[in-house]
């Protein structure tokens, strides 16, 4: 008789990106060095975020029409081309369109179609949301002295809270956003995607790097219309890797470090490294060595 045996995925290795763990030496201390800004273009930049600042903080200001404007002024500094007469019609349609798509009011946006927004709280996010998102896709949004200062300004009035010294790099990614509560000193690196659809707290001091995924939802496997949103929590001087993946409903505990690549579907315990899929304790965080205080060059002043 044939016999078929029972094929079974072999275990994935854990992994991190913390460099080798051999020796402590390897490692060298080299906190954020200061770079020079040209006096000129920085004095132009401050003074545009202030105004810009300026003008948000008006009860006043409508926030459509702010974002319209100033993603006018990024994207098309001459003024936005009228279509041309005798173009192909075609042609002077994609002109149109786009110039439609920088007022937040003539597009959409996934979390729009969710059933569980709250629309009173949305449509006040949603321009500075757009915006952001906007102003990443310009050539101004790589400049990391100014887009930093700039999505910060953002965060304030996106966020149900934003601590000091925030820092979100190029290309960060919500759901809703004003499920986000955000503690000091954090900062959150490129290509990350937050879905705050059912709330996302981070901790003082934690660190979120480059293209992981952090979920606050999730869908029942037999149904995919039936939907859970627990609130997901990264604890304080959490350390989250490339790559990563955090599950709905999880709470990675303070000092707790995730390794790249690893995807957390459980609590964690406060001070352990996890690595791998389904992500595991791989080893416990030595104790920190005693270092002078350093000034985060993109902290607030």
């Amino acid at each position: 008789m044939l016999q078929i045996k029972r094929w079974t995925a072999p275990a994935r290795k854990a992994t991190l990106s913390f460099g080798t763990m051999s020796s402590r030496s390897d490692y060298r201390f080299l906190p954020l060095r200061r770079v020079l800004v040209d006096p000129a273009s920085e004095r132009a930049c401050d003074r545009w975020l202030a105004q810009l600042d300026e003008e948000l903080s008006d009860p006043a200001t409508d926030r459509n029409e702010f974002c319209r404007r100033v993603l006018e002024s990024i994207h098309f500094p001459g003024g936005a081309p009228a279509p041309a007469a005798g173009r192909d019609e075609v042609a002077s349609l994609a002109t149109r369109i786009t110039i439609d798509q920088l007022d937040p009011r003539n597009i959409t946006l996934e979390p729009e179609y969710y059933r569980d927004i709250d629309p009173e709280r949305y449509y006040r996010v949603k321009p500075l949301l757009w915006l952001w998102e906007m102003f990443d896709k310009s050539v101004l949004g790589e400049n990391v002295h100014l887009g930093v200062k700039f999505r910060r300004m953002l965060a304030r009035r996106i966020f149900n809270r934003c601590g000091r010294n925030f820092k979100a790099f190029h290309f960060v990614k919500f759901s809703f956003g004003y499920g986000m509560e955000v503690g000091d000193d954090v900062v959150v690196h490129r290509h990350v995607l937050l879905d705050d659809r059912g709330g996302i707290r981070i901790g003082a001091g934690a660190s979120v790097s480059d293209y992981t995924n952090v979920y606050s939802h999730s869908h029942h496997i037999g149904e995919a219309r039936e939907v859970r949103t627990p609130a997901t929590v990264i604890g304080d001087r959490v350390r989250i890797a490339y790559h990563a993946t955090i599950l709905a409903g999880v709470r990675l505990a303070p000092d707790s470090m995730v390794g790249a690549g690893a995807l957390v579907s459980k609590d964690t315990e406060p001070g352990a490294v996890y690595a791998g899929v389904p992500a595991r304790v791989v080893r416990r965080k030595p104790k920190p060595l005693q270092r002078p205080e350093t000034r985060d060059p993109l902290g607030e002043a």
